[in-house]
């Protein structure tokens, strides 16, 4: 079966789907060309026509960075330019997408691809890509201890208020 119930899957959750499918068919590769991702929609549909609207989840809709105009999903992020991957809890997005949907709901899914949201849990956004070091404002923490180290606080503003009238 492919995406064949997909008269009544969304769009966006197709675009999942795709999405999905080439991560956990190629799991060394970071992300994927927008060409590539709306090719394995096509792929997967029944048909072989591709839905009108895939192309533009793709590119704008499903984008979690991106201005929402109008749909507001946190599906995808843009790891550069014409290039996809799944968005990962802890991945910047656009504050009007807060509290958007960031995976398809089961239920919605045909019972073939169900399988893939628990490979999404345990797998792939278990596995975060951005460390905390790699972060330059968690790469901050702790590199003010030095300040204090030879003097207490008190003495320190006593110090830094010298001179002052």
């Amino acid at each position: 079966m492919h995406i064949a119930q997909r008269s009544q899957m969304k769009v966006a959750d197709e675009v999942w789907l795709a999405v999905a499918l080439l991560h956990r068919e190629h799991p060394k590769r970071e992300d994927f060309s927008v060409a590539e991702i709306v090719e394995r929609a096509r792929q997967e549909s029944a048909s072989r026509d591709l839905r009108p609207g895939v192309y533009v989840h793709v590119v704008q809709h499903c984008v979690a960075g991106r201005a929402p105009n109008p749909g507001r999903y946190r599906m995808l992020v843009e790891t550069r330019k014409n290039h996809r991957r799944l968005f990962k809890m802890g991945d910047p997005f656009h504050p009007d997408r807060g509290g958007s949907k960031t995976v398809p709901d089961r239920e919605e899914l045909p019972e073939k691809y169900r399988g893939l949201l628990d490979w999404y849990r345990n797998n792939y956004a278990r596995n975060r890509s951005l460390k905390p070091e790699a972060d330059p404002l968690l790469a901050l923490r702790g590199s003010g201890k030095k300040l204090w180290a030879d003097e207490h606080a008190d003495e320190y503003v006593r110090h830094m208020r010298e001179g002052w009238e």
